[in-house]
């Protein structure tokens, strides 16, 4: 299914504290957090002019901030702006992102009279001492109540993560998300940490105090959650930050694996640990290799440049790697034939890569 997400950012609003980590207005954007009636019409008429007809479901999502941290009035004046489009069946539903510790039956209720449907969960991390270090204010144990109460009360539920959080490494991260799988969100969003101009981890980073992730650091962690949900049959929505204007401008990212194609590099590694694995279980005499894709994951395969391929062509003297296309061939699987045909297999990439 196709899907139109018309996003409102209401910034900081609702945030009982700030993050460590957080300055909305470059992640975001320099949106205005009062989200006023001109504006707000503006936005998702321009989205619905665009996109009229070629979505299966379209929703009005206000991102940033912490939703349900607004009292009831404020929130009610948000949600009012866009009961004209859900009464006129131009917008489906709504879609919101607030914090775990601030979810309760009256205020589900309350959202799902006003058509929301969809609440995305700010955890961030299921490890108690990151988040205490990153400054969240509230522990894992308030995002396994919140999702609890969202999937009894009927919401589709989506579940924010970060890697590379201070006092995170690559197994509290992989534990977190194995315990986040163990909850069933219907989406994840993941991205790694950047240290952004005026955040407490600027000031961190500068003294020394917190080192983010390389790239090829962030990427292997995010390649390895990202098999984790595939497996799970779980969507990640998306993985890396969004890039905005405010963020190209150097002086606002100070550090960090900040990359435009953050997702692709993460998927083009698991293709390539994927063809490892399968060249394991080749005869030893092969010399000629042709791995198959969908035509939608060939250039993933392939790798950015072409170095997946380089790096498989490096494998021995005299063997031979090549890769087509075929459309018979679901996504997220690969198929290796060896020597036109002595040997022939195609599997899934969470089976391929099961034991790793």
């Amino acid at each position: 299914m196709k899907h139109l997400i018309i996003p409102l950012f209401i910034m900081n609003r609702g945030c009982p504290n700030r993050c460590v980590f957080c300055n909305e207005r470059i992640t975001a954007g320099d949106f205005d957090p009062a989200v006023e009636a001109p504006v707000f019409r503006h936005t998702v008429e321009s989205h619905l002019a665009g996109g009229r007809g070629r979505f299966d479901r379209v929703q009005v999502a206000f991102y940033g901030g912490n939703f349900t941290g607004l009292d009831l009035g404020n929130q009610q004046e948000l949600l009012d702006l866009v009961q004209p489009y859900l009464e006129r069946k131009e917008v489906d539903s709504i879609r919101l992102s607030t914090r775990p510790d601030h979810i309760d039956e009256p205020g589900l209720r309350f959202l799902k009279a006003r058509g929301v449907r969809t609440i995305e969960i700010g955890a961030q991390s299921m490890n108690d001492e990151v988040l205490r270090l990153a400054g969240r204010g509230h522990d894992a144990a308030a995002v396994r109540r919140s999702v609890t109460l969202l999937k009894e009360e009927g919401f589709e539920t989506g579940i924010h993560l970060m890697a590379g959080l201070p006092g995170d490494n690559k197994e509290r991260f992989l534990e977190g998300v194995d315990e986040i799988i163990g909850l069933a969100p219907d989406t994840v969003r993941i991205h790694p940490t950047i240290v952004l101009r005026g955040t407490i981890l600027e000031k961190w980073y500068k003294e020394g105090r917190y080192h983010p992730l390389t790239l090829d650091e962030a990427v292997d962690l995010c390649a390895a959650a990202l098999l984790r949900f595939k497996s799970a049959g779980i969507p990640v929505i998306r993985l890396g930050l969004h890039i905005t204007d405010e963020m190209r401008e150097s002086s606002n990212v100070v550090a960090g694996p900040l990359h435009p194609a953050f997702r692709s590099l993460a998927e083009e590694k698991l293709f390539l640990d994927a063809a490892l694995e399968l060249l394991k279980t080749i005869p030893p005499d092969a010399v000629e290799v042709r791995f198959s894709t969908s035509p939608r994951d060939l250039s993933l395969f392939k790798g950015t440049r072409k170095r997946n391929m380089d790096a498989l062509a490096k494998i021995r003297p005299g063997f031979t790697v090549t890769v087509d296309a075929d459309p018979s061939l679901p996504r997220d699987t690969l198929k290796i034939t060896v020597d036109r045909g002595r040997h022939e297999r195609a599997l899934g990439l969470p089976e391929i890569l099961r034991a790793k």
